[in-house]
C-alpha cells in the first residue's frame, strides 16, 4: 500500500516538474519581454536578454544581426541567451517570432526601427491647471432635511464618478452643476454620468436642505486642479512637450483626473521644503494666472505624463540645445545628470546615480532608481522633492527619461521612467 502511495506521489513530482518546466517559458517571454522593441534606424543596438528562448526574425537586407564577437549572424533563428548586436538600415518593423527549443511558439515581439530624433530637455518648473470633464465626485454624503437626514446619491453614484451633463444639459463647472440643482424645485434630474469608463444615466431627487434652504443631492465636487511640475521635452519642430512623467491623479480618490481644457503658466517660487525620511519635500510657489503668463496647453493627461504644445514665444526662450533620445537597451547603470530650475536662476545640471534600469518593466513609470549625488541639490532639497517630477535625465549625451517619484524613506533616492516610454503617448 505504501510503495503505492510512494509511486502515486512520484508520478505528481514529475507531472509537476514537467508542468514548471513547461510554464518558465511562457512566464519568461510574458514578463520579461515587452511586445514592442524601438530602435533608431542605421545605429547599432545591444540587446542581452539573457534568457533560454530562441527567436525567429524574417530578416531581410535591412536587419543586421551581429553576436558578441561582432560576427554576422546569417540564420533566421537566434539564441537569446547571448548578446546581440542589432541594425536596421530602413524605417519599419518586423516581427520576432519567440519559442521553446525552437519549436513551440511562445509570443511575437514587433521590432520597430524610428527615424532619429532631437528634443529640447527642458526643466523648467511651471504652473499646471487642469479644468476636468464634466464634475468630479470626490464624496457623497447626508444632510437634514424634514427632521430627517436623506442621501439622495447613496448607491446610485460613487466617488471617482464624473457627471457629464443634467437633463441634457452640458456640465463644465460646479456652478452649472449647482444652478441646476437649485433650480430643480424637488424634480427628478437625469444625470449623464461615467462610471469606471461606461456612460449611463441615473435619476435623482433633490431635497431640501434644512440648514441652508436649498435644494441638494449631497455630493461633493471638484471642476479643476492646480499644481506645479517640471516639463521634460519640448519638440523643436512642432512645440510638442512632454512633462511629469505621471499622470494627474485627485489626491482623495487616487483616480487620473479626466481633463477638458488645461494651460501651463509661469510660476514663482516661493519656498523649497527640504525632504526627510518619511517626509517628501516639495516646491511652493504662486501662478500666474493672467492670461500673458501661459506658456502652453495641455491636451493629454495619461498615467505616463500630461502632453500638449507649447507657445512659439517659449520655444524661442530656451537655452538648452536639443539633444537625441535614448531607447532602453541603451540606458546602463552609472553617473548621469538632471536638469532643473528649482530657484528661478536658471536651469542646472545636477549630477545623480543611476543604481537600477529595469528595461520593459511592468511599471513603465518606475523603470529607472536614481539617486541624487550632487552636493549643492543635496544643500538645497536634500534629495527629490514634489514638483520635480519630470526633471529630464541626461546621460551619455542624450536624454534617457524624466524623474517621477521619490522614495518616502529615502528622498536622496526615487524612480525615473524612460523617455520611450513618455513618447509613445504623444
Amino acid at each position: 500500500m505504501r510503495n503505492k502511495k510512494r509511486k502515486h506521489m512520484l508520478a505528481w513530482c514529475v507531472f509537476l516538474f514537467i508542468c514548471m518546466l513547461l510554464a518558465t517559458p511562457f512566464v519568461v517571454s510574458n514578463f520579461f519581454l515587452p511586445s514592442e522593441i524601438k530602435l533608431i534606424v542605421g545605429e547599432e543596438h545591444l540587446f542581452n536578454f539573457d534568457i533560454p528562448l530562441k527567436a525567429s526574425i524574417l530578416k531581410d537586407s535591412s536587419v543586421i544581426i551581429k553576436d558578441a564577437k561582432e560576427q554576422f549572424i546569417e540564420t533566421n533563428t537566434i539564441n537569446l541567451n547571448k548578446p546581440l548586436y542589432v541594425t536596421m538600415e530602413e524605417e519599419g518593423s518586423t516581427d520576432v517570432t519567440l519559442s521553446f527549443m525552437g519549436l513551440i511558439p511562445l509570443k511575437t515581439v514587433s521590432v520597430q526601427a524610428l527615424p532619429y530624433q532631437t528634443l529640447i530637455p527642458c526643466g523648467d518648473v511651471v504652473g499646471i491647471k487642469v479644468d476636468t470633464k464634466g464634475v468630479l465626485v470626490l464624496g457623497v454624503g447626508e444632510f437634514e432635511s424634514e427632521d430627517h437626514l436623506v442621501s439622495p446619491c447613496k448607491g446610485i453614484i460613487e466617488v471617482g464618478d464624473q457627471i457629464l451633463a443634467c437633463n441634457g444639459n452640458k456640465i463644465e463647472t460646479k456652478e452649472d452643476f449647482r444652478n441646476y440643482i437649485e433650480a430643480s424645485d424637488a424634480s427628478n434630474l437625469v444625470l449623464d454620468i461615467l462610471h469606471k469608463g461606461e456612460e449611463k444615466k441615473v435619476t435623482i431627487t433633490p431635497c431640501l436642505s434644512k440648514s441652508e434652504n436649498e435644494y441638494k443631492i449631497g455630493l461633493w465636487i471638484k471642476d479643476s486642479t492646480q499644481g506645479i511640475g517640471t516639463i521634460t521635452y519640448i519638440n523643436p519642430q512642432n512645440g510638442h512637450f512632454g512633462a511629469l512623467g505621471h499622470g494627474i491623479t485627485d489626491t482623495q480618490t487616487h483616480i487620473l483626473t479626466p481633463i477638458r481644457t488645461g494651460e501651463i503658466m509661469k510660476v514663482f517660487i516661493t519656498r523649497i521644503t527640504k525632504g526627510a525620511k518619511g517626509m517628501p519635500g516639495e516646491l511652493s510657489g504662486v501662478i500666474d494666472y493672467d492670461t500673458s503668463s501661459q506658456l502652453g496647453t495641455i491636451t493629454m493627461n495619461h498615467a505616463l505624463g500630461i502632453y500638449g504644445e507649447v507657445d512659439e514665444e517659449f520655444i524661442k526662450a530656451q537655452t538648452n540645445e536639443p539633444l537625441p533620445i535614448a531607447f532602453q537597451d541603451e540606458v546602463h547603470e552609472g553617473k548621469a545628470t538632471v536638469m532643473v530650475d528649482l530657484t528661478g536662476d536658471g536651469i542646472k545640471e545636477y549630477e545623480v546615480e543611476i543604481q537600477k534600469v529595469s528595461k520593459y518593466s511592468t511599471e513603465p513609470s518606475k523603470g529607472l532608481v536614481i539617486k541624487i549625488v550632487d552636493k549643492e541639490l543635496l544643500k538645497l532639497t536634500n534629495g527629490i522633492i514634489q514638483g520635480m517630477s519630470g526633471s529630464p535625465i541626461i546621460q551619455d549625451g542624450k536624454i534617457i527619461g524624466a524623474v517621477t517619484h521619490v522614495f518616502v524613506n529615502d528622498p536622496t533616492k526615487g524612480y525615473g521612467i524612460f523617455i520611450e516610454n513618455m513618447l509613445s503617448n504623444y
